[in-house]
Parts: structure tokens; C-alpha cells; sequence
């Protein structure tokens, strides 16, 4: 059971036995220790296909970050934190390299505050693949992410943990960018030092917000659902899509020069890119983001938002055609070499922090 909370949750009899599935832990890749990442990324500019999209992505990437100016947001999509990415968004984000993040509730809450508890994610042998033992897995209490193992139990526990803190919250419409805020806060209390290796944590620490469009799709969800049915009729806690969208929006309207580095696409993807159109709705003549890079696997002939091209999204008046590259390559391969690249590089020496979470300290929104 984490160290962090006192919870009610017990495994049943039925789930014992499970270490079986928890042998080998899934070990985060460092970008810090990649050393000679940057010639082998150039080399690429002299090859053909995925190799010279993901230099040229790699490229604007590290002169986003060059570009004080510009304030740079992340977002991410898909199942990236259980495969071994998060120390490089925490690299990212410890190097003043990204000032706000959009994310799914998933990549947030379910891996990486649960992982901040002191939970892991563990490797699946090749044959749990296949699919034709997830009834095994379902007996023993064991969920399988595609590869990946996650221990049911633990994560019963971080859905107990995240109506702990939403418990705690004033009872009002809060933003997902103020909810994470308290998982921050939360953290800070019961773990503090242990929990360094948590896109949370070292956001809350760094001011750098995070924003869950579709928050309620995690454990969050549970939470909220636990809080609301606890307090009846009584006031509660809630979580406000659109106050979300309007402290996002307030991102641009603050700094106008504006870079994504897109993980994935889906609700993080068009949630971010539409805070151009929802600035001009609020009266600003916002520029289109200038620096675009997205690396995702979905295909453009499937009709799919990750698939969107960012060409298209110019057609919209969201994205500029200057400096953006999609990147068709699956995540655990291209984002450490292009996150890898700008860091070795040197681009963030120099930057500070937008240290936008002070945004809403400063004012009601």
C-alpha cells in the first residue's frame, strides 16, 4: 500500500499470488545520459523518409526552446508514462523546457501520480501479449497495458487517493489545472523528495500547469464520482471543462508567441491548438502557434484527429507553416532522440521558466 495514504481499499484473496506478473519494473529512459544523441540525429538530415522528419522535428523543437519568447506547451496522448517516457517530460520540464502541459487523465493521474504513491509499472513477458491469457491476468487482479503490467489493487488505491484530495478541495467548479494543483500539494505533504521523478510534483514545484481536458477519463473520474455521491446534497468539489479551456486560452492571451511539442493528438492535441480560434473569440488578434512538432502513429487516411496533418490545422488559422513537422513514428522512439537533441544542444541553457500557474494566483478566473 503507498506510503502517502491511509485508505480503506483491501486486495481480495482471489488477487494473491501476483508478484508473478511484477518481476521486472519498466525503467524510465534517461535523455541526461544519452550522450552522442546530437551527430546521430543530424546524420539524419541527410537521409530520406521518417529519419529527415524527425531531424527537422528535432530541429524546430530546439529552436522553440531558443526562442525565449515563446512559451512552449506539451501535450500527450496515449498510454506514455507506463512505457518509460516520464523521465524525459520531467527533464523537460525541470530544464525550463515546456511551461504548460495538456494532457490525457490517464498519462497524468493513473501513471504518473500513481507512480508518485510508490506504485510501478512492470514488464510483461511476450506471451501476455497475445491476449489469450487476460483472463489469468483478470484473476489475479493484474491490468494489462498492450506490454505492460499495472497491479489492479494499486490502482484501486490511487483511485481512493485522488477522493482524498479532491475531499480537501473548497466546494466549488474547479479547473483540472487547479485539481492537479492539489495532487501537487498533496505529494509536497506526504512524499516530497521521493517523489522527484513526477511530472506532477515538479510541476507544482516549477509553475508549470497542467490541464486534463477530459479529466474525469482516470482515476480522477472515480474520485470526483466518490466525492459527489459522499457529499449528496451537501456542497462539493466539481471540475469545470470550461474554466480549463478559458485558463489555457489565458496562456496565449499572456504570451502571444506560442510552440507545441504534441505527443499523440486526440482532446490534447485540438484542445491546445484551439486556444488561437478562443483568443480571437475573446477579442485578441492571437498569432497562429508558431513552432508545431507532433509525432504520432495514426494514419491520415483513417479520418482520425491524431492523424490531422498540422498543414491542416494552418487551414484553420491554429498552426503556422514556417516551422512544423509531423513526425510518423511511434513515441518511445522519436521523442527521446528529438527531446534528446535540444537538451544536448544546449537550448535551454539560459531560459527561464514562464511559471505560468502564478497566472491564476494573481487573479480570479
Amino acid at each position: 500500500m503507498s506510503e502517502f495514504t491511509h485508505t480503506t481499499f483491501k486486495a481480495t484473496a482471489a488477487h494473491e499470488g501476483k508478484d508473478l506478473y511484477k518481476k521486472n519494473q519498466i525503467k524510465h529512459i534517461d535523455i541526461a545520459k544519452m550522450a552522442g544523441i546530437v551527430p546521430l540525429v543530424d546524420s539524419m538530415q541527410h537521409m530520406a523518409f521518417s529519419g529527415r522528419d524527425l531531424y527537422r522535428a528535432a530541429e524546430i523543437y530546439e529552436r522553440a526552446v531558443r526562442d525565449t519568447d515563446t512559451a512552449i506547451i506539451l501535450t500527450l496522448a496515449g498510454s506514455l508514462i507506463s512505457a518509460g517516457l516520464k523521465k524525459v517530460f520531467v527533464e523537460l520540464i525541470r530544464n525550463n523546457m515546456v511551461d504548460a502541459i495538456v494532457s490525457t487523465g490517464a498519462n497524468i493521474v493513473d501513471q504518473d501520480f500513481f507512480e508518485a504513491l510508490g506504485f510501478r509499472h512492470y514488464i510483461a513477458e511476450d506471451k501476455y501479449k497475445s491476449g489469450m491469457f487476460d483472463g489469468e491476468l483478470r484473476e489475479h487482479g493484474i491490468d494489462r497495458i498492450y506490454d505492460t503490467f499495472i497491479d489492479e489493487d494499486e490502482l484501486r488505491i490511487c483511485d481512493e487517493t485522488t477522493k482524498l484530495v479532491i475531499d480537501e478541495l473548497e466546494p466549488r467548479p474547479h479547473s483540472s489545472r487547479e485539481i492537479l494543483k492539489a495532487f501537487g500539494e498533496h505529494l509536497e505533504k506526504n512524499g516530497g523528495p521521493k517523489c522527484d521523478e513526477s511530472i506532477i510534483y515538479e510541476c507544482y514545484k516549477r509553475d508549470v500547469p497542467i490541464f486534463c481536458p477530459a479529466f474525469s477519463d482516470c482515476s480522477a473520474g472515480f474520485g470526483l464520482v466518490s466525492h459527489a455521491v459522499a457529499r449528496g446534497d451537501q456542497p462539493r468539489a466539481s471540475w469545470d471543462g470550461g474554466k480549463d479551456f478559458l485558463e489555457l486560452t489565458q496562456i496565449k492571451m499572456k504570451n502571444a508567441e506560442t510552440g507545441l511539442l504534441m505527443i499523440g493528438g486526440g482532446v490534447p492535441k485540438n484542445f491546445t491548438q484551439d486556444i488561437v480560434v478562443c483568443a480571437e473569440v475573446l477579442g485578441m488578434d492571437a498569432p497562429m502557434h508558431k513552432y508545431a512538432v507532433q509525432v504520432t502513429v495514426a494514419d491520415v487516411r483513417d479520418g482520425a484527429l491524431s492523424s490531422s496533418t498540422l498543414k491542416e490545422a494552418s487551414s484553420w488559422g491554429k498552426v503556422d507553416l514556417v516551422y512544423e513537422q509531423m513526425v510518423f513514428s511511434e513515441a518511445t522512439l522519436a521523442v527521446p532522440l528529438i527531446a534528446g537533441y535540444a537538451y544536448h544542444k544546449g537550448a535551454h541553457k539560459g531560459r527561464a521558466g514562464k511559471k505560468f500557474a502564478r497566472l491564476y494566483d494573481m487573479a480570479s478566473v
